[in-house]
């Protein structure tokens, strides 16, 4: 869990909080007035329900078509639409080599920073696009953005109606069903823990046990299981994306995968194969975030993206006010916006290739990317993204990779390859195979 820095951190925002309301909330419109002038990005600062988000969104769409694309995932249980905004020079399609990231907010209804974070980061790359900044063109144009800001909308309706007064501090939290979204994803980090300590019993090689794309259990068809929270999972497995955050309220934190621990306890680290570049992934939002937020472990469904896809993901505690007043929402996005751009530029960081069919030059799917020494692999949809830190790297050409494309080039046999009888061939092919990757792929991260 996180240090009792942040709870008392926390505990003097929320009392600075009220010392604001109670000494200036009579005349908001002035707290700010001396300071307009300094904020450079002239955007909608306010607290949008249902109703203005939609409006805004389409505005957004209207000033820049072209690059941009709303689409909806599902709906929620009161049958709002999750909706999302995609920015890209293509949308609406997967371009070979550009990486997929996504901005999640409103997972807690309550937690409304980050709804209005990312209404503003649409605007804000769509204006700045048509003003030529060119950071903002590349990042648009070498990557395919997808933006959800409410998770939970009937959550956030709710605690819309309270607004920013404390005494509605934790209504919106939970969906209409009172399902805490954040902790309504399955258990898949035990289905690999248990699933390891069996081959070890067994005296089998570990490295055989999944460690990565970990099916759905079977007890994940319950009813208890939330609409929103099913949308989500079917957009994870639909896009191949490579990074994302998921953007919350309540505390000043950063925290990565693994957040359930192995054996429950609440200090206890139970850090991934990919933990220094998780903790990289922290520290980049934290330290460009101008209210200098602290980055370690909490609960979350960050362990779900890393072990059911091959997305990379980090939860955002923005702040400990939950629901800002909308006066106050101005300085947090000059507090957050670089971080949020930063952060979005670290899906380019690592390895990247295409795995393609010899005679027809299409990329091949489902290919295992193995990382040597590396207990973490992800899967090809033809290109591939692996994240990792700088360094050089031994890409292994994994069995699973080989028969696909033995299956590929020999359409006339289906014979899996025995590593036993066929320990030299295979031994020949994935020389062959390191050679192709190496003309692909980037080898240095």
């Amino acid at each position: 869990m996180c240090p009792w820095y942040n709870v008392i951190c926390c505990l003097y925002f929320i009392y600075y909080h009220q010392y604001l309301k109670t000494t200036y909330i009579s005349d908001p419109s002035n707290i700010y007035a001396e300071e307009d002038s300094d904020y450079k990005d002239n955007l909608d600062f306010r607290h949008h329900n249902y109703k203005d988000m939609r409006t805004l969104m389409k505005s957004v769409h209207d000033e820049c078509p072209n690059i941009t694309r709303i689409y909806t995932i599902g709906r929620s249980y009161q049958g709002l639409k999750l909706y999302v905004m995609e920015f890209s020079d293509n949308p609406g399609k997967h371009e070979l080599g550009e990486p997929e990231f996504r901005y999640v907010a409103g997972m807690h209804g309550n937690e409304a920073l980050g709804r209005e974070l990312v209404l503003n980061l649409m605007q804000y790359l769509c204006r700045e696009f048509k003003k030529g900044n060119q950071r903002i063109a590349r990042l648009i144009t070498e990557t395919r953005i997808h933006l959800l800001p409410s998770m939970n909308p009937d959550g956030y309706e709710e605690a819309y109606k309270k607004g920013s007064e404390l005494a509605g501090w934790a209504d919106g939290r939970y969906s209409y069903e009172g399902i805490d979204l954040n902790h309504n994803f399955p258990d898949l980090n035990n289905i690999m823990w248990n699933a390891q300590e069996r081959a070890l019993t067994k005296a089998q090689e570990k490295s055989k046990v999944p460690n990565h794309y970990i099916p759905m259990p079977e007890y994940y068809t319950k009813e208890d299981v939330a609409p929103e929270t099913r949308a989500v999972i079917n957009w994870m497995e639909e896009i191949p994306f490579v990074l994302s955050a998921n953007l919350h309220g309540g505390e000043l934190v950063v925290t990565y995968p693994f957040d359930c621990t192995r054996d429950w306890a609440p200090q206890e680290d139970t850090p991934t194969a990919d933990n220094a570049f998780f903790r990289w992934l922290a520290s980049v939002y934290a330290s460009t975030n101008l209210f200098k937020l602290r980055f370690c472990f909490s609960a979350g469904m960050n362990d779900f993206s890393y072990l059911h896809t091959n997305c990379f993901e980090v939860t955002v505690e923005l702040s400990c006010d939950k629901f800002p007043h909308a006066s106050e929402l101005p300085i947090e996005w000059e507090n957050n916006k670089e971080s949020l751009l930063v952060y979005m530029e670290q899906v380019h960081r690592g390895i990247k290739g295409v795995i393609r069919d010899k005679q027809t030059r299409k990329g091949i799917p489902d290919a295992i990317i193995k990382v040597d020494d590396h207990e973490h692999d992800i899967r090809s949809g033809g290109d591939y993204w692996r994240l990792l830190n700088p360094g050089e790297y031994k890409i292994v050409p994994h069995p699973t990779l080989l028969r696909a494309l033995r299956l590929k080039k020999l359409r006339a046999s289906t014979k899996v390859i025995n590593q036993k009888r066929e320990g030299p061939r295979l031994r020949q092919k994935a020389r062959k195979l390191n050679r192709k990757a190496r003309a692909a792929g980037f080898w240095r991260a």
